[in-house]
């Protein structure tokens, strides 16, 4: 039986990586049949089956779903810690990450053939479906076929989820083809039907996938808590989509996102990570290299030598060049008013002065100076930091703010090149009680309750003040936004809370605020101060025309200098032109004809 696994693992990875190199052909090349006489018996046949699905979308930025830092062990440009390089909250100058700059600056141009985390990996939509196809011939309980079932529709309901949020209709394909079958040709499903299907996909993933595989919730196996997490992320999206963008009965999708995410927080075995220090435990667990056992964090990817590793912490630490300016203003002053209305902001004339009375989390995600010894920051050079490009030695920074939330030294300098271990939190319970608090504000059912038992539960660890309903604060930065202080105040404090890890740029599209995405990314202030404090910088400055004081501009001399967000194209992500000419059908999306 050992050589027979070891046989069918060969064949489906030579399959799969051949349908891989021809991913533009939509569903094109179908998957032969495996002996229908020796395979689809036993439920050790459908986990075999099921572990390459894992190996698919850990390791391939074309199927961005469950990947964390690499692509075939090559991490310079896969790593979800890079995604909010699409957004307002970190730049980065690195050529290999021209893409993200594209997309940040509104100058995506139509691709030629499937751009990064793009209209690709119909492969793998194939081989799931393949699964399903097959799963019923073996001759094993109901119950324990819909397990592996439920396993694969969960994962082809977040890659539809994931592919609606970026080109809206889809082809939806709910079987396997052949090279023959008409779908092949078929126009886009449009999205709400689309949408059924994926919320169809992943009803039948919670109900019928274990709460647990008995794996001690190691690196493994989605769980139903895992999948209730998927679920309420993606109906969240789907729902303030609908509600900001226009579409049929968003309070639907909203409040399927937010009993999801109510069924773990009432019923799930995980909850925050604290120890009760609050300038330590919100970054402790994300810099650390075994997750094992952690309350908070529900599903990750581990990276161990000799068998998969990585290079994240070198690549993060260059092509992330910082936090912007924008994203450091967020966060809240240590008596929870924003810093335009609290007493306690000591102004940014200085870096270490925007540290003073703020958010713990501001200190634990971005690099205090003072704090170099504590994170041993590039070896513990001889050099103050930070350092900007043209400055003797040291590691450089595009804006000052050096990202330290998931910082690891030990794994940057005890590991030769491509040898590291920092593991990729793919699902964590802080998301769930976001995602609970915006829904319910988003229906307008929020109770000081519900805020109890999801914000201030966040606050609490970092000992920030606790949300007041009745007490909210008006920024006046935000009045314009169309939406209540509230909803201000719960999507500031998903900003911070998910700092660097992705979601961003995709919540700005959800909620229609492109226009946030128009104001150029800028770095700390540039003053008599700092000139005469980093010799030898050769960094671009702006006048920031709200203060009229002066900033580093990392962007300027470049194309991406002056970002722009066209209202009627930027929300969806344009089709190839490749499948395009194979499929005379496919319409491209509005503005990018």
């Amino acid at each position: 039986m050992k050589n027979y696994i070891i046989k069918l693992s060969v064949f489906l990875v030579a399959t799969l990586f051949f349908m891989g190199c021809n991913d533009d052909f939509l569903e094109r090349y179908p998957l032969d049949s495996i002996s229908e006489q020796t395979f689809w018996n036993s439920e050790n046949d459908l986990k075999v089956y099921n572990n390459h699905f894992y190996d698919m979308a850990r390791y391939n930025r074309n199927v961005p779903i469950l990947f964390g830092h690499n692509e075939g062990y090559w991490s310079s440009r896969a790593s979800y810690w890079f995604l909010d390089e699409f957004s307002d909250n970190t730049v980065s100058r690195a050529s290999r990450h021209t893409f993200y700059q594209q997309v940040r600056s509104g100058r995506q141009i139509v691709p030629n053939t499937p751009s990064w985390y793009g209209y690709r990996g119909w492969d793998f939509v194939r081989a799931l479906n393949v699964g399903l196809a097959n799963y019923n011939k073996a001759k094993i309980p109901q119950e324990t076929i819909d397990k592996y079932a439920g396993e694969a529709r969960l994962l082809r309901g977040w890659f539809y989820g994931e592919k609606v949020e970026k080109f809206g209709d889809v082809p939806w394909i709910g079987k396997p083809l052949n090279v023959d079958s008409p779908e092949l040709y078929a126009p886009r499903t449009p999205r709400e039907q689309a949408m059924d299907s994926v919320l169809a996909d992943l009803n039948f993933a919670c109900d019928h996938i274990p709460a647990d595989w008995g794996d001690g919730h190691a690196p493994g196996r989605l769980d139903k808590w895992d999948a209730l997490l998927v679920k309420s992320r993606i109906c969240l999206f789907e729902g303030t989509w609908r509600k900001y963008h226009g579409g049929t009965d968003p309070d639907f999708w909203i409040q399927q996102a937010a009993d999801a995410a109510k069924e773990i927080m009432d019923n799930g075995p995980y909850h925050l990570y604290v120890t009760g220090d609050t300038a330590n435990d919100y970054n402790a667990y994300q810099r650390i290299l075994d997750l094992t056992g952690n309350p908070e964090v529900m599903f990750w990817q581990k990276f161990k030598l000799g068998t998969a590793t990585n290079h994240v912490q070198s690549y993060a630490d260059g092509y992330i060049g910082g936090a912007t300016k924008s994203m450091v203003e967020d966060y809240l002053c240590s008596d929870g008013l924003p810093i335009t209305l609290s007493p306690l902001y000591q102004g940014d004339d200085s870096i270490e002065s925007v540290f003073i009375n703020r958010d713990p989390r501001l200190r634990q995600s971005i690099l205090y100076p003072p704090d170099k010894a504590k994170y041993n920051y590039d070896k513990g050079d001889a050099y103050d930091y930070p350092r900007f490009p043209g400055m003797t030695g040291g590691r450089k920074s595009e804006t000052g703010y050096i990202v330290i939330k998931n910082y690891n030294a030990d794994d940057m300098i005890g590991h030769a090149y491509n040898t590291g271990e920092s593991p990729a939190i793919i699902l964590r319970y802080a998301e769930v009680l976001l995602n609970y608090a915006e829904a319910k504000a988003e229906l307008g059912t929020l109770t000081q309750d519900d805020l109890d038992n999801s914000i201030n539960l966040l606050r609490d660890r970092v000992g920030m003040p606790h949300m007041d309903i009745n007490n909210i604060p008006v920024d006046p930065r935000y009045t314009n936004d169309g939406v209540s202080p509230l909803i201000v105040e719960i999507r500031r404090e998903r900003r911070i809370e998910l700092f660097n890890e992705g979601f961003r740029y995709y919540d700005l599209l959800r909620w229609k605020q492109g226009k946030k995405l128009t104001i150029p990314s800028l770095g700390i202030q540039w003053n008599d101060a700092a000139i005469a404090r980093y010799p030898g910088a050769q960094i671009h400055t702006k006048v920031d025309p709200v203060s009229g004081k002066t900033y580093i501009a990392p962007y300027v001399g470049t194309d991406w200098a002056d970002p722009v967000f066209d209202e009627n194209k930027n929300y969806l992500w344009p089709l190839p032109l490749s499948a395009l000419s194979q499929n005379d059908k496919l319409k491209q999306n509005p503005g990018w004809e």
